[in-house]
């Protein structure tokens, strides 16, 4: 079975590599795939996003392990969700949350059963001695209930409401990748209507007239905004960095209007 691992470790430190360890230690067959380790640290949001948008890549019944989880040793609850044949496994603070797409959970369950963490378990590293234990005691077949409690709920993250008025919308940067780019809330869906040509996008300074097709649409160091691949509103800096030359950060306004 097919395990996937998005963290906020970074590649410097030995933290993903010990979790492999750990998954192989139980199921030597199980196949391992990285989504992300440069999730910003602490970034729930991030974690949660860059999740949502991987997951309809896999095929289903995949076991994807999430842990940006600075409540690590807290009251927080370990927690797995099975949504629609998929698996997911990671602390209950909303990073799992956004990843099934408005999809009624089949089971939430606490990871509370000792007879399926490493021995012994600590209070700084449940990548380590839960979470990763849990997802390869799964790959080889035993129960999601196995594993711990049955609960009814978890922590769930909302994206910040995107406001539209007849001529005008207003969102925020919700995620910077690493190139620069600027994520916002608003999706394509929100655009219905307006037209893409005669629209001025608005952060802080600058402002961007109507949508362009692709990246190289602009000339090097032209800022730029596209539909992408998250199907959400970007804005880029072509062939440099948006984030930089904007001075911009998460939560910064975004602004559209038809252009006058």
């Amino acid at each position: 079975m097919l395990i996937t691992l998005t963290t906020d470790f970074g590649q410097k430190d030995s933290f993903v590599g010990i979790m492999k360890g750990v998954i192989a230690g139980i199921n030597p067959q199980a196949h391992i795939i990285d989504i992300s380790h440069g999730i910003p640290p602490q970034d729930i949001l991030a974690g949660a996003l860059t999740l949502r948008h991987a997951v309809r890549y896999f095929p289903r019944g995949s076991i994807h392990v999430a842990v940006i989880d600075p409540g690590v040793g807290s009251a927080r609850r370990p927690l797995l969700i099975e949504w629609d044949g998929n698996y997911f496994i990671g602390p209950d603070n909303g990073v799992l949350s956004l990843a099934g797409e408005n999809v009624e959970p089949t089971h939430i369950v606490h990871l509370s059963n000792p007879a399926y963490h490493l021995k012994r378990t600590g209070t700084t590293f449940h990548g380590r001695d839960i979470f990763a234990p849990a997802a390869a005691h799964l790959s080889v077949g035993v129960s999601p209930m196995a594993l711990g409690e049955a609960l009814g709920n978890f922590v769930k993250l909302a994206l910040p409401e995107v406001a539209r008025q007849d001529r005008s919308i207003e969102g925020e940067i919700v995620y910077i990748d690493s190139f620069g780019n600027l994520f916002t809330n608003i999706r394509e869906h929100d655009l219905t209507g307006l037209p893409r040509n005669k629209l001025d996008i608005v952060v802080r300074s600058v402002t961007i007239r109507g949508l362009s097709q692709n990246y190289a649409s602009a000339g090097v160091g032209e800022f730029l905004a596209v539909i992408n691949s998250w199907d959400m509103l970007e804005i880029a800096a072509y062939k440099d960095n948006a984030q930089k030359r904007i001075g911009a950060k998460i939560g910064d306004r975004v602004e559209i209007a038809l252009a006058i």
